[in-house]
């Protein structure tokens, strides 16, 4: 195969939830996962961008969609049970995807999406807000046994924010991973011609994002009790920000309980390199395959 992969990274942020971001001191999602993904792909590895929830833009057909070697998601403040315009498109896109037989992942959102379009369920975590960290993800036998995990820790920490979570999963799909605060953080859900692999965590944060992101979360985080008051929020972001800073500082790490599994960006992002390896690129081998043939 002589090309790397073109991917299409669709970030389904409002407009002005990314200038709320933005203005935090965070990156955009999908900054992030373009960011991400060129470093893990192969050299030459391309990206555009889509914003679905900006007011008109035109979301890509069928035919737009096929033009990529797979599409990767970043998470979203959405719901996915919101009767809205834009969740619609969003789970029309995942939808086409499937049909079309192109590869999908991401974060969060991403699995969320995937599970609905293909016929299964997402409902409020009655745990509450999982953010921060999520510990002691496990994977599952089927996750011990998948691709999306080769080279993975069985047990691990991942950067995580969400309100939401799947409960149902639809035919075809099956649960990876999952912790006692989210039970599935990760499936490969197989639908029609297409193949999703998603995590309800987040690879593509490091901890300055963490931080930015708790920053500009400080209200709402404070109202759900994770912190008494914006003051110490505040110091949790700048003990975050210390590490980030000085990865050596024994001291921050001990105290916030965080380790290789997040810090150590080669373990933390395993999953998107593996989902490149063993399912985009053979896709598109397959797929050039097909079209010499023809």
């Amino acid at each position: 195969m002589s090309h790397a992969p073109k991917l299409l990274v669709i970030d389904g942020y409002t407009r002005e939830a990314r200038d709320q971001l933005v203005a935090g001191g965070a990156s955009t999602a999908s900054d992030l996962y373009i960011q991400m993904l060129i470093h893990c792909g192969p050299e030459g590895t391309q990206c555009d961008v889509l914003f679905p929830s900006d007011e008109g833009v035109s979301l890509p057909d069928s035919r737009q969609l096929r033009r990529y070697d797979g599409v990767a998601w970043t998470g979203c403040s959405l719901s996915v049970n919101d009767d809205s315009p834009q969740v619609k498109g969003q789970l029309q896109i995942v939808r086409d995807c499937f049909a079309e037989g192109i590869p999908g992942f991401g974060s969060c959102w991403a699995a969320q999406i995937a599970v609905v379009a293909a016929g299964g369920r997402v409902e409020s975590n009655p745990n509450g807000r999982e953010m921060g960290i999520a510990r002691k993800i496990g994977l599952t036998q089927a996750g011990r046994e998948h691709p999306l995990y080769s080279g993975k820790p069985t047990l691990f920490d991942g950067f995580s924010s969400h309100d939401e979570h799947i409960t149902r999963l639809p035919e075809g799909a099956v649960a990876l991973a999952g912790n006692p605060w989210t039970p599935i953080q990760a499936v490969a859900v197989r639908h029609q011609d297409g193949e999703f692999w998603g995590l309800q965590y987040h690879p593509e944060y490091d901890l300055h994002e963490l931080a930015r992101l708790t920053y500009c979360r400080i209200e709402k985080l404070v109202r759900l009790g994770f912190f008494p008051n914006p003051d110490e929020a505040r110091r949790y972001v700048d003990l975050l920000e210390a590490l980030h800073e000085d990865p050596l500082r024994k001291d921050v790490a001990w105290l916030l309980g965080i380790d290789g599994d997040v810090m150590d960006e080669s373990v933390r992002q395993t999953e998107v390199r593996n989902w490149l390896n063993h399912l985009v690129l053979p896709t598109m081998a397959s797929r050039h395959a097909v079209s010499n043939q023809g």
